[in-house]
């Protein structure tokens, strides 16, 4: 990929520091990612995967009724405040408030383990795309500011 890359802006006459940079900005995310550990795990990481686990209980029916589902970015989001009686809304606006707190210290968490901090973002969207990918049938996600049916 990088030689088809390299040989593609070459043909462009672009100087050889422009080409370089642009490999090393396009390979860079990726090799980081291929190099980041998602399974590490210290006493934080592990409390906060716990707090997660404790709360999906408590999370399910909403996903099951489409009042919530997951968004794009990484994280979830009230869809239909609709779908969530009048009584439970603090409720579960606490619950999605909490569950998105945890899951911005499960990415910081994560990439500060592997000894990189700046890898948060790459790790946030690795997260993102395989929380998507599992959700069960009939759940919501986000595509393209979308809200799609499972």
């Amino acid at each position: 990929m990088i030689h088809a890359l390299f040989n593609l802006l070459c043909r462009y006459r672009q100087s050889a520091i422009s080409v370089l940079t642009t490999i090393l900005l396009v390979a860079a995310p990726t090799a980081a990612l291929a190099a980041a550990d998602l399974d590490i795990n210290t006493p934080a990481l592990a409390a906060v995967k716990a707090s997660m686990q404790a709360r999906h209980p408590q999370l399910l029916p909403y996903y099951q009724s489409g009042a919530i589902g997951f968004t794009a970015d990484g994280y979830i989001a009230i869809k239909e405040a609709s779908g969530v009686p009048l009584s439970q809304r603090n409720m579960v606006t606490s619950l999605v408030n909490q569950e998105n707190n945890d899951r911005t210290q499960l990415y910081q968490g994560i990439a500060a383990a592997n000894g990189h901090p700046e890898w948060a973002g790459e790790i946030q969207r690795t997260f993102a795309q395989r929380w998507m990918d599992k959700a069960q049938a009939g759940w919501f996600v986000q595509k393209d500011g979308q809200w799609l049916k499972k």
